[in-house]
């Protein structure tokens, strides 16, 4: 293959590319192939898995907001749908119940001791694997949508996952770009997108620079 061939791939793949696209590409890879069931913890109205969830034989969605399971359900993203406490989500399903078990944009909504219970949780529920999609540190949000779950109570670094055996890639590009519900923070919008998604592969590789973390943990290998 040609360094040049190997440039345009590499472009394609990984700059010339649309908003989240590195994101939803890499939940993908994750989980379709190796995963048949799915637990969606704090799915709230539009999770990600929306796009691929078909492609599982179980997807079950929790949440703890009425509003956005009905939102979710009419939408037809997940097969089953709870509506509960989601540290309590651990008293309804039996130990290793999911392939995988995932909680996007979800564990920055809770105090940190409460966080590691999420995770002790899900990794408990899980067969093989767990992912956690987080913004790198703190990031300030308050109540919205009439969904006081939405306040932001703490905030997540590479090692608070990789010391629990997590391999943490880093997503949305360079930290400083983007600012509130990931968007750009520079105007006009779409230029400030754009400057980060160039970004992004200098983010992916260097996690403790991007905005928002992935975080997954492989528990057969673990």
């Amino acid at each position: 293959m040609s360094p040049s061939h190997s440039l345009f791939q590499f472009l394609k793949r990984e700059v010339l590319v649309s908003e989240h696209e590195v994101f939803h590409r890499t939940l993908r890879d994750t989980l379709v192939g190796s995963c048949d069931s799915v637990l969606d913890i704090g799915c709230g109205s539009g999770s990600p898995l929306k796009k691929i969830s078909h492609l599982f034989s179980r997807t079950v969605g929790v949440d703890g907001y009425p509003a956005s399971i009905e939102r979710s359900r009419a939408a037809g993203i997940h097969q089953e749908y709870h509506c509960m406490d989601l540290l309590e989500v651990g008293k309804h399903f039996a130990p290793k119940s999911f392939d995988a078990v995932i909680a996007l944009d979800v564990i920055e909504h809770f105090e940190k001791p409460e966080g590691y219970r999420l995770l002790e949780m899900m990794e408990s529920l899980a067969r093989k694997r767990v992912v956690i999609f987080t913004p790198n540190g703190f990031l300030p949000q308050d109540e919205w949508d009439n969904n006081v779950h939405q306040v932001h109570r703490s905030g997540w670094e590479v090692y608070d996952f990789e010391l629990r055996g997590y391999r943490v890639t880093g997503m949305s590009g360079w930290k400083p770009l983007r600012g509130d519900f990931a968007l750009p923070r520079l105007r006009p919008a779409r230029l400030g997108s754009r400057l980060s998604i160039l970004t992004e592969p200098f983010a992916t590789r260097f996690p403790q620079h991007a905005f928002q973390l992935l975080a997954v943990r492989d528990l057969e290998a673990s």
